[in-house]
């Protein structure tokens, strides 16, 4: 077996959910999900089957997001992956949704953060072992640092 890692593409201002789901309609009920919950939202979607002709499915919105997607679907080139990527909206307003999708068996992510995929290579296939999502922390946050992440929940909406 072989570990290797893949850099996701993730467009500036953007946000990516990655995870596995199961049936070549889950492409079609994920874009349900992201125009349900954030009707005029901005996005992409690439799923890669893992029978079959083993096609990338796509849908979206926004033809560079959907590029971005089939982009990133393609570099990880893992079975049964999809790779929301989302602009003027956050995993926040869609995750529980997604996860409460019959198809999606697993969410790895959902990051505007610098993102690798840790890939396993077997004479099988490949496969998703878990994602390295942004960077180590560096501290614990102080006085100051809880007030600014008070202040910022408030000032872009997610609490009173």
């Amino acid at each position: 077996m072989e570990l290797s890692a893949v850099k996701i593409n993730i467009p500036e201002n953007c946000n990516v959910i990655l995870g596995q789901t199961h049936f070549i309609k889950s492409v079609e009920d994920l874009f349900e999900i992201m125009v349900s919950n954030v009707p005029g939202a901005k996005f992409g979607i690439a799923f890669s089957e893992a029978s079959g002709v083993c096609l990338i499915r796509a849908e979206g919105t926004d033809e560079s997001l959907k590029a971005a997607a089939i982009a990133n679907v393609k570099d990880v080139a893992c079975g049964h992956l999809f790779c929301i990527v989302m602009k003027d909206s956050f995993p926040i307003n869609v995750l529980n949704a997604v996860k409460a999708c019959p198809e999606v068996a697993n969410v790895f992510c959902a990051t505007a953060n610098p993102l690798e995929v840790i890939v396993a290579q077997t004479e099988l296939g490949r496969g998703v072992m878990g994602v390295i999502d942004g960077f180590p922390p560096k501290g614990v946050e102080g006085p100051d640092d809880i007030k600014w992440r008070k202040d910022l929940l408030r000032k872009i909406g997610y609490k009173l």
